[in-house]
């Protein structure tokens, strides 16, 4: 019997066979969990041929984390295909590239505020639009790169990480009345077209490789995936607000 034997997940952030998303959707599957994923706009073409390679072929509902009206159809689209959800996984995240690299101290809000409302907001956005499917002892699990640090290029990228923890706090106060968890995983970087674009991005080429005292495949998303899984699960009842490290032991060291 898996670890989500029973259970509905919804997943968002399936772009393409490396991303996280993707593992934790795959993950999930083989734990026995029914899964939904979440697409938008000329993406979804992109989504729906990366949700045929799983091992169950899952339904794909619209989703922009940049739209209103995506948050307020949400419910009902979700609707169509489950008459509650048991977890909800938040991989959403975007920064414009006037935003990041060296590119920090110029950057003008309209292109800051993007950040903020795609790698954070979004997060409150998507358990919003969902709030009335959620049993109470469901889990909500995000995906973060440390926002407690200053990373090289990383930019206002990573002042929107930061923001998107004090987010998954916030739900944690907010929705623990319900007995519902919200806890982010913190990953090390995994090999994206996201992670690619970012200009200096080879300036921490090798960091973590060399540096985690276990060892760190930016190719494999797995192990981040299994750690989303068992925060899915109900091996944890008691942890909400939290920030869960699957980056080899990197955070914990000096050198």
């Amino acid at each position: 019997m898996g670890l989500l034997e029973g259970k509905t997940i919804l997943v968002s952030g399936v772009f393409n066979e490396t991303s996280i998303a993707y593992r934790a959707a795959e993950v999930a599957q083989q734990q026995g969990a029914t899964v939904i994923l979440t697409a938008f706009g000329r993406r979804r073409r992109i989504t729906e041929a990366i949700a045929r390679r799983l091992p169950t072929t899952p339904p794909i509902v619209e989703f922009d984390a940049t739209l209103p009206e995506d948050v307020g159809l949400l419910h009902d689209q979700v609707a169509q295909h489950a008459d509650h959800l048991d977890g909800v996984v938040h991989c959403i995240s975007a920064s414009f590239p006037s935003v990041v690299g060296d590119h920090f101290a110029s950057a003008e809000w309209q292109d800051v505020s993007h950040s903020f409302q795609v790698s954070a907001y979004s997060y409150q956005s998507l358990v919003r639009g969902v709030d009335k499917l959620l049993v109470d002892g469901a889990s909500v699990v995000g995906c973060t790169l440390d926002g407690s640090v200053a990373w090289p290029v990383y930019g206002w990228a990573g002042v929107a990480k930061a923001a998107y923890e004090s987010t998954n706090q916030y739900l944690a106060h907010h929705y623990g009345q319900r007995g519902i968890r919200c806890n982010l995983v913190a990953s090390g970087p995994i090999e994206s077209f996201t992670m690619k674009a970012i200009e200096g991005i080879d300036e921490v080429d090798g960091m973590w490789e060399s540096r985690a005292p276990l060892h760190w495949d930016s190719t494999n998303s797995r192990p981040v995936a299994r750690s989303i899984v068992a925060l899915l699960s109900d091996w944890l009842p008691a942890t909400t607000g939290s920030v869960i490290y699957a980056d080899g032991g990197f955070h914990a060291v000096a050198y």
